[in-house]
């Protein structure tokens, strides 16, 4: 069955007047011929009376050619995107470190001078005040940690966004900029769904965990965000990849946690001790070699906190079964 759609008088207005258009562009005005353009030349001709309907065409597209496809982003003519990693968000100057001119030649020694002042200005002048400073150093920190965690760039520049809301709502006198740095991006990885322990965090920055977890209660609260409490199984993909488990594994310890959260057992309970101890659980009953001295290495939680999660999964598991 086939749905008409009606248009409205100012849609058939504009619709009848580009197809004018078009039709005029296309035929002679002298003899209604075919016209044909000539992209080399810029020019538009009849083919069948000869007449020159257009001279100096715009050519509004690239003026370079690429045939393989490779090289269109490093030939284009625009800059660098806008980005929240920047205390300027990548509008200002960006002076090179290279000292060489446009055809690769190096600069003179009054040159070579000339161009370190200009750097050192330049420099001073996009990092004006002290927030500007406290921005440069904090998106530093930032783009480091998530570097050595591997995190993507949606999670990097929605760090960003919540460190600058921090600033602008003057939450950082009395605290540290590393410490609010890393609880911005341990919040921008709950937000995507992506979390991270904590210890991955402290491993990398330069502040305790207590600190980060301080500073984290601290920005969620005054910030207001939404953020919900951490699924265990987001945890599983990643213990089960460190410890090269099967697929069969992998979905038993997702059962695992699905049993324990209808039956609100998960509830008070650390995410990633749970999902260890799913791990751990599961390569059991797929008769998997698998030690808890090993889940706990990956996992980062303790033997103790396995074995007791381990059975309560189990009980809770069973009593489905039965």
């Amino acid at each position: 069955m086939t749905q008409t759609r009606f248009e409205s008088d100012p849609e058939r207005t504009r619709r009848s007047a580009a197809r004018d258009e078009s039709t005029a562009e296309a035929s002679c005005p002298e003899c209604d011929g075919r016209v044909t353009r000539d992209e080399a030349s810029g020019e538009a001709t009849c083919d069948a009376c000869g007449l020159v309907v257009e001279t100096d065409e715009i050519d509004r597209g690239p003026e370079w050619r690429d045939f393989g496809g490779d090289g269109r982003e490093q030939k284009s003519r625009v800059g660098a995107p806008m980005t929240e990693l920047m205390h300027d968000k990548g509008l200002s100057t960006n002076i090179g470190w290279q000292n060489e001119d446009a055809y690769g030649s190096p600069l003179s020694d009054r040159q070579r001078t000339r161009m370190e002042r200009l750097r050192t200005w330049d420099e001073r002048f996009r990092t004006k005040d002290a927030q500007e400073r406290n921005l440069k150093q904090a998106f530093g920190e930032i783009d480091r940690m998530a570097s050595a965690l591997a995190l993507p760039d949606s999670v990097r520049e929605t760090a960003g966004v919540l460190y600058r809301r921090a600033v602008e709502e003057g939450l950082l006198p009395g605290r540290s900029i590393e410490g609010m740095a890393t609880a911005s991006l341990y919040a921008a990885t709950r937000q995507h769904g992506a979390p991270r322990r904590v210890t991955e965090f402290a491993d990398v920055c330069r502040v305790s965990q207590k600190r980060i977890e301080r500073a984290y209660r601290y920005l969620k609260t005054e910030l207001g965000l939404a953020i919900e409490p951490e699924d265990p199984a987001k945890y599983v993909p990643q213990f089960a990849s460190a410890l090269d488990l099967s697929d069969e594994a992998e979905r038993r310890a997702g059962e695992l946690l699905a049993v324990a959260k209808r039956a609100n057992r998960h509830s008070g309970k650390s995410p990633a001790g749970l999902a260890a101890a799913a791990v751990y659980a599961a390569a059991t009953l797929v008769n998997e070699s698998l030690t808890q001295a090993d889940v706990s290495d990956v996992a980062d939680v303790s033997r103790v906190t396995i074995r007791d999660r381990y059975q309560e999964l189990l009980d809770v598991y069973a009593d489905r079964e039965g």
